[in-house]
């Protein structure tokens, strides 16, 4: 059965703590005037080594966001030296929605043009074809929004590979890459899993993030 979450009541938890948890996640998600705000009102100290690239990440991620992936791959150049030279993967994937915005907006000629230039060279390592092939068919299809790869032109796709590029900034910067709430979150999860494959029926159910905040 699960935990009575009137047994939470028993244990103290420090204000700094929350504090804490609440400004690693306004400063992973550049929420500059948010954190400012949150500071203020605490007292707390203002952590200026995350705040100097907090403004640059937020911009990388707009137009990530916004498809704008040209503008955000030179920031990214110019904030974090080498990070997508050292991270293929990335640079792929920032390059894929510039061919992605490029198709939405009917430019096939150019779009193929780009792919010949700057995606078909990952073509020589076999872990990109796959991929290669599912945005180049994207070229077959008047209405590419309605073809089996429709995921790809996504918001949630761009927001995928955003998140990703904040992540690696932060890493690159030698910053946490995850919240602190996300570890947590990720730590409850695991342990709550591990309790109930050891004491099987007797023991407390998976933890749902879900469940927990209707408790």
């Amino acid at each position: 059965m699960d935990v009575d979450p009137r047994l939470y009541e028993q244990i103290a938890v420090n204000d700094n703590d929350i504090h804490n948890i609440v400004l690693s996640y306004l400063v992973h998600i550049c929420f500059k005037e948010t954190v400012e705000s949150f500071i203020a009102c605490t007292g707390m100290k203002q952590p200026s080594d995350h705040l100097q690239d907090m403004e640059n990440r937020k911009r990388i991620y707009q137009f990530a966001i916004e498809g704008n992936a040209l503008k955000a791959i030179e920031l990214t150049e110019q904030l974090a030296t080498n990070l997508l030279e050292k991270n293929k993967d990335l640079y792929f994937d920032l390059l894929s929605l510039h061919f992605v915005e490029l198709v939405c907006s009917r430019k096939c000629t150019e779009a193929l043009e780009f792919a010949q230039m700057k995606l078909t060279p990952f073509g020589k390592e076999q872990k990109y074809v796959e991929k290669l092939e599912d945005f180049m068919a994207l070229l077959a299809y008047e209405e590419p929004e309605k073809s089996p790869m429709f995921h790809l032109l996504s918001l949630e796709y761009r927001q995928h590979v955003a998140d990703s590029l904040n992540r690696a900034i932060l890493a690159h910067a030698n910053h946490p890459t995850y919240t602190a709430m996300e570890r947590l979150i990720q730590q409850t999860t695991i342990v709550r899993q591990c309790l109930n494959q050891e004491h099987g029926k007797d023991g407390p159910p998976p933890f749902s993030l879900k469940a927990f905040l209707k408790s």
